[in-house]
C-alpha cells in the first residue's frame, strides 16, 4: 500500500500523530424503530422465501430434465436454510450482561501467550503490551518452540517463560500444560501476535463477578490494514472478510447463551476449564470445541462487543487459506467427535446457534453449484425451469432482492454483499477441501499460520487449481452457448428464456471468479518481505542530532525525513518524540536506504538489535491513541545522546 509523504522536516508546528486504528467502540443499543425495521424485513423474507419454494416445488420443476432441476431446487432450498440460519443468528445483537470496567481485582489473574514460530518483532508488542496491562496480573510466554531468545524476551519484558517437553496436542496442549502451573482464578488468552490495548483486563473482568460466567470473549481485529482480508473501499474504516462475524454474529449469540471462544481476546475461569477436563484437544479449533464442553456444563459465557486486542490478519492467500482450511477441518472434527445437536446439556437454541457456525461450511458447495449450474445448462441445454420467465423472472428477482434486503439490515452495516461473495470463490477450495474431512477418521495435525517475513522476494501466488478450472469451464460453457445460438454446434436449446438467463448469471459467476484470482494473484498480497508491520504516524525526531520527522514506524525500522541525512550504511541514533507525558525514545539504527527529493531526503533506518526494553516503550505508544501533541525537548550531546532517553 502506498505510504502518505510525511510532514517537511523540522516543521515543529506540525501536529503529531500516531497511528489511528478505526474505532472499536461498543456499538450503541440498536433503537426500537431500526431493530423493527430489521425483523420486520427478515419475516418478510422468509415468508417470501417460503412461498416462492412451495411454487417451485408444486409448479416448476421440469421432469425432461429433472437433474438440473432437482439441482437448482436444492440450491435454492440451501440458501432458504441459511438465510434462516442468519436471521436466527443476528435477530438480536444488544442482549447480553454488561459490566462496568474494574480498576482493581481481588481475583488472581494471569494472561497466557501461546506461542510456537512466531518471530520476535510479531511476539514483542504482544509481550509488552500484556505486561503492561492493569490490574495486577502475571503474564505468561508458553514457548512450544523452546527457543533461547524468546526465553531472553520474556525475562527482559517481566514476563515468565514456560516451555514443555513435548508438543503434543499443539496449541490446547501448550495451555493445558500452562494451566497445571499458573496459580490464578481466571486466564486470558492472546495469540502471539494480538495486542491488547489497555482496557483488554479492566473492560472484562467485571463479567465474573457473576460465578456462573466461565468465558467473555471480544471481537478479533486487525492493525495490519493492508492485508489480505481487507477490501480498498472499506480499509479506512477497519473493515475486513472478519468484521461481519465478530462485530454482529457473534453479538447476536449473547441472545442464545452461545458466545464460543475464539482462541485469543478472552478471559476464562479455571476453574471452569478444569470443571470438563481443560482445554479440549480433540480438535484443531480447540476455542469452540471447548466452548461446547463449558455450556454442556451449565457454564455460561458473554460476548463483550468492544475491540481490545489488534492482531495479524492473513497477509496473502496462502496464509489466509490454510488458516481457513483449518478452522473448516476443526469444525468438521467437531461436528464428528462432540456434535452439538446430539448430547445432553445444551438448550434447544444453543444446537441452533452452534449448528449455524459449523454449517456455514459447507456454503462452499453451494458456490460450487452455482458456478456448475448455469454452466451445465449452457453445455447441455437442460431447462431446469418449467414456467414461462414472464412469470419465474418476477418471482425469482423478488426473493433474490428479498434475501439481499435481510441479510444487509441483520449484518448491521458490516455485510459488504460484492465483497462476501469475492471473499466465498477465494476461500471455496480450502472450505471444500476441510469439509471432505468429516469423512476421514485419521487425526489431522495443527498448522500454525506463518507471520511475519515470507521471504525476500514478491512472489504471485499462482491461485487454487479449482478456481482457474471453473473459470476456464465457464468461458468454454459461454463460448459453447454463443456458438450453439448461433447454429454452428449440433445442439438445439429449446427454452431460449433459460439458456440467456444462465449465460448471464454465468457471466457474473465468471467476473466473480476473475476477481478472486485477481486477488489472489495481486502483486500487493504477495510474499511479505518486511520483519514487521510498518505504521503510519508524523513525529518530530531527530536523526545524528538533526531535527526531522518520522513519517512511518514498525518495531524494526522506520521511515525519517531530513535535511541532512546521513550516509547509507552509516550506525547512528533516532530520537522520537511521544505523545502525552512520554519522555523521548532513543533508538540505535542503521541507515539502510537514502532517497533525495527536492533537497530533503527520505531515510530508511533499521533498528540494531538488544534494544527490547525501547521496543517495548514504542510498542504502547503505537497501540494506544494520545491527543496530546508530541514534545521533544533534548538536552542532546555530541553523539546525539540524551539523558531523557531510557535505554
Amino acid at each position: 500500500m502506498a505510504r502518505p509523504a510525511p510532514p517537511a522536516a523540522g516543521a515543529d508546528q506540525a501536529p503529531a500523530a500516531l497511528p489511528r486504528f478505526p474505532s472499536g467502540a461498543r456499538p450503541a443499543p440498536e433503537s426500537r424503530r431500526h431493530a423493527l425495521l430489521v425483523r420486520g424485513t427478515a419475516v418478510l423474507a422468509l415468508l417470501a422465501t417460503v412461498a416462492y419454494l412451495t411454487w417451485r416445488v408444486t409448479a416448476t420443476l421440469e421432469p425432461h430434465a429433472w437433474w438440473a432441476s432437482l439441482g437448482m431446487l436444492a440450491l435454492e432450498a440451501h440458501a432458504a436454510v441459511g438465510l434462516g440460519l442468519f436471521v436466527f443468528s443476528l435477530w438480536d445483537v444488544d442482549t447480553g450482561p454488561r459490566a462496568a470496567p474494574v480498576t482493581t481485582s481481588d481475583m488472581r489473574v494471569a494472561v497466557l501467550i501461546p506461542t510456537y514460530n512466531e518471530p520476535e518483532e510479531v511476539l514483542l508488542p504482544t509481550v509488552a503490551a500484556a505486561v503492561a496491562l492493569e490490574p495486577a496480573h502475571e503474564t505468561w510466554v508458553l514457548d512450544d518452540g523452546d527457543r533461547p531468545d524468546v526465553r531472553r524476551l520474556a525475562s527482559e519484558l517481566g514476563a515468565r517463560y514456560v516451555t514443555r517437553p513435548d508438543r503434543r496436542h499443539a496449541k490446547g496442549g501448550n495451555i493445558n500444560h500452562a494451566l497445571g502451573l499458573v496459580d490464578a482464578e481466571l486466564v486470558a488468552m492472546l495469540d502471539a501476535d494480538h495486542v491488547p490495548t489497555p482496557g483488554f483486563l479492566t473492560n472484562t473482568l467485571g463479567y465474573f463477578g457473576d460465578e456462573g460466567v466461565a468465558l467473555v470473549q471480544t471481537p478479533q481485529d486487525f492493525y495490519n490494514l493492508d492485508s489480505f482480508e481487507h477490501a480498498e473501499p472499506t480499509r479506512r474504516s477497519g473493515l475486513g472478510e472478519q468484521s461481519l462475524f465478530y462485530r454482529a454474529v457473534q453479538p447476536g449469540k449473547n441472545r442464545w447463551g452461545a458466545a464460543f471462544w475464539c482462541g485469543t481476546g478472552a478471559v476464562l475461569r479455571v476453574a471452569a476449564l478444569r470443571a470438563v477436563g481443560g482445554v479440549a484437544v480433540g480438535s484443531v479449533t480447540e476455542d469452540i470445541h471447548t466452548t461446547i464442553r463449558l455450556h454442556r456444563a451449565g457454564w455460561r459465557t458473554v460476548y463483550h462487543n468492544e475491540v481490545l486486542a489488534r492482531g495479524l490478519a492473513a497477509g496473502n492467500a496462502k496464509q489466509y487459506l490454510l488458516q481457513r482450511r483449518r478452522w473448516g477441518t476443526g469444525a468438521m472434527q467437531v461436528l464428528r467427535t462432540d456434535n452439538p445437536l446430539f448430547g445432553r446439556g445444551l438448550t434447544p437454541a444453543q444446537r441452533v446457534a452452534y449448528m449455524a457456525t459449523l454449517l456455514g461450511w459447507f456454503d462452499a458447495w453451494r458456490t460450487l453449484g452455482y458456478v456448475l449450474l448455469p454452466a451445465l445448462v449452457l453445455l447441455t441445454g437442460a431447462s431446469p425451469v418449467r414456467a414461462s420467465a414472464a412469470v419465474f423472472l418476477p418471482a425469482f428477482g423478488t426473493v433474490l432482492v428479498a434475501h439481499q434486503t435481510a441479510i444487509w439490515l441483520l449484518g448491521r452495516g458490516y455485510a459488504r454483499p460484492l465483497l462476501a461473495v469475492e471473499f466465498e470463490m477465494v476461500r471455496m477450495p480450502s472450505n471444500l477441501a476441510a469439509t471432505l474431512t468429516l469423512l476421514r477418521l485419521r487425526p489431522v495435525g495443527f498448522r500454525v499460520t506463518p507471520k511475519g517475513r515470507g521471504g525476500r522476494h514478491r512472489e504471485r501466488d499462482p491461485g487454487p487449481a479449482l478456481l482457474w478450472l471453473l473459470a476456464g469451464v465457464s468461458v468454454l460453457a459461454l463460448a459453447w452457448g454463443t456458438a450453439t445460438m448461433a447454429g454452428l454446434t449440433p445442439l438445439h436449446y429449446g427454452t431460449m428464456w433459460t439458456v440467456l438467463a444462465a449465460a448471464a448469471w454465468l457471466l457474473v459467476n465468471t467476473a466473480f471468479l476473475l476477481a478472486a484470482l485477481r486477488r489472489i494473484r495481486s502483486p500487493r498480497f504477495s510474499v511479505e518481505r518486511r520483519r514487521s508491520v510498518r505504521l503510519d504516524v508524523s513525529l518530530p525526531a531527530r536523526l545524528s542530532a538533526v531535527e526531522c520527522r518520522v513519517g512511518n514506524l514498525s518495531l524494526t525500522g522506520a521511515l525519517v525525513e531530513t535535511v541532512d541525512p546521513p550516509d547509507v550504511d552509516d550506525q547512528t541514533r533516532l530520537i522520537v518524540g511521544l505523545p502525552g507525558p512520554h519522555p523521548p525514545l532513543g533508538l540505535s539504527c542503521l541507515v539502510r536506504s537514502r532517497v533525495d527529493r527536492d533537497g530533503v531526503a527520505l531515510c530508511g533506518v533499521e533498528f540494531l538489535p538488544g534494544q527490547r526494553p525501547v521496543l517495548a516503550r514504542l510498542t504502547r505508544a503505537l497501540f494506544q491513541e494520545y491527543g496530546s501533541p508530541a514534545v521533544l525537548s533534548i538536552g542532546a550531546d555530541e553523539a546525539g545522546r540524551s539523558p531523557e532517553v531510557a535505554a
